[in-house]
């Protein structure tokens, strides 16, 4: 299995727990509000309606949702801030972090003391991001009398990129642009979405083999994640273990 597909496998795990605890309504909360600036309605505006589609998958309430979007009209809300960090982990390899922030005074410690707990260092800005390209990700489940073929040409189809089979999964990739129209195509044609989103993919990948290292990079991931300002993680290496 490669890294790409166990920290997704892993972080979809997660988000199971946890929606059971609440604690991923804060995070899916703030990226309904951020995508809301582009408008209200999600007919006319694209990433709401994934934020609002991810939001119904977690379980959130309706009434949650509503008033994620309604913090754009709302003047007494805090302002959310997206700001990404760059960074290092155990063998070397890279980390790009989104976060979503009312306060970068508390978010910046906060991460950079995750970091340090687990191996990893803050970079300097542009020193890790020229590794990866910004890229639609949509991952379909791969039934039992599924063909992988006939479902890659189905999202070949559909405009996509590029795909590649993972286990039971098929990973497709899109230009950034092309994400909702790609879902929609392959959503139409029969193809079940497990998990569809913008992600930072690695465009060379760092092999790590030593359970070792293996183990402390997913501590790391975790560690991170868990961050209540921490939207999403994304890192090059690929865990062969």
């Amino acid at each position: 299995m490669s890294g790409h597909s166990k920290w997704a496998t892993t972080k979809r795990q997660k988000a199971v727990t946890d929606a059971k605890r609440g604690a991923v309504f804060t995070k899916i909360g703030n990226m309904i509000a951020i995508a809301a600036r582009g408008g209200t309605d999600p007919a006319m505006n694209p990433s709401l309606a994934m934020a609002i589609e991810k939001a119904k998958s977690a379980n959130m309430p309706a009434a949650n949702i509503q008033r994620a979007i309604d913090r754009v009209a709302d003047k007494s809300a805090a302002v959310l801030e997206e700001v990404v960090y760059e960074a290092y982990g155990p063998g070397g390899i890279g980390l790009i972090i989104e976060t979503a922030t009312d306060n970068r005074n508390r978010t910046f410690p906060e991460v950079r003391t995750a970091l340090t707990k687990h191996g990893g260092t803050l970079a300097e800005p542009g020193s890790v991001a020229f590794q990866f390209a910004r890229k639609g990700v949509i991952r379909v489940e791969i039934g039992e009398n599924q063909d992988a073929d006939e479902l890659l040409l189905i999202a070949l189809d559909a405009t996509a990129e590029d795909a590649v089979q993972e286990e039971n999964e098929l990973i497709i990739y899109t230009d950034m642009k092309d994400l909702h129209h790609v879902r929609q195509e392959i959503s139409a044609k029969g193809l079940k979405v497990v998990d569809a989103g913008l992600e930072y993919v690695a465009s060379t990948p760092v092999e790590i083999s030593d359970p070792d290292t293996a183990q402390k990079i997913m501590n790391l991931l975790e560690a991170v994640d868990d961050l209540d300002d921490v939207q999403a993680v994304h890192t090059n290496a690929d865990l062969v273990i």
